[in-house]
């Protein structure tokens, strides 16, 4: 266990490529910064689900979260924009294969390689919950970084135009009304400035 949570601690200086390829100084946002805003955002989307009658595992929300990034400290933060260069398939195959060395050690019921499955195939609606939260994080992310001033990150908004999450009713009403609200903020930021 102690190496894997040794490895796992690179996580914390590994910087998101998608702000240093931007030209952001490094140390903008490290993976492990990002999945702590997913892991937030995920608990309070699915704390709102319940809150609305949805039954959502938030144990499964939290565990989801938590791990959906760990592929990257052996492959590293991939940009979106590796996948068209690389290819959906061999880039996924990659991480995955990459998550399963380093949960070898202790995953020995297989639980941690049935959430990343889950994760990656949005199987769950507690997978989907978190893929949601991953999208919307970022745009908080961005969001926070023009606000304090960081201008040339518009091709980051895209993937909060048609955001296709498979949720539906309330859970997709919830994510619905926090994606509106990082816009409307978004949209009254640039009308101030």
């Amino acid at each position: 266990m102690l190496s894997t949570l040794i490895e796992l601690q690179r996580l914390k200086r590994l910087d998101r490529t998608g702000w240093t390829l931007r030209g952001l100084p490094n140390g903008t946002e490290s993976v492990a910064a990002h999945s702590f805003g997913v892991s937030a955002t995920a608990m309070l989307l699915a704390d709102r689900c319940i809150a609305r009658g949805v039954s959502v595992n938030v144990e499964k929300v939290l565990r989801l979260a938590l791990l959906h990034d760990w592929a990257e400290v052996r492959v590293g933060d991939m940009p979106r924009t590796a996948t068209l260069y690389f290819g959906a398939a061999a880039r996924k195959q990659a991480e995955t294969a990459a998550f399963l060395d380093v949960v070898n050690g202790v995953d020995a019921e297989d639980s941690y390689a049935t959430l990343y499955d889950d994760y990656e195939q949005r199987r769950s609606l507690e997978a989907r919950l978190v893929k949601a939260a991953d999208v919307l994080d970022l745009l908080i992310q961005v969001l926070a970084l023009e606000r304090a001033g960081a201008r040339g990150l518009d091709e980051f908004w895209e993937v909060g135009e048609h955001p296709e999450f498979n949720l539906d009713g309330v859970a997709e009403q919830v994510v619905q009304e926090l994606l509106e609200s990082i816009l409307k903020s978004r949209s009254e930021l640039h009308r101030n400035a």
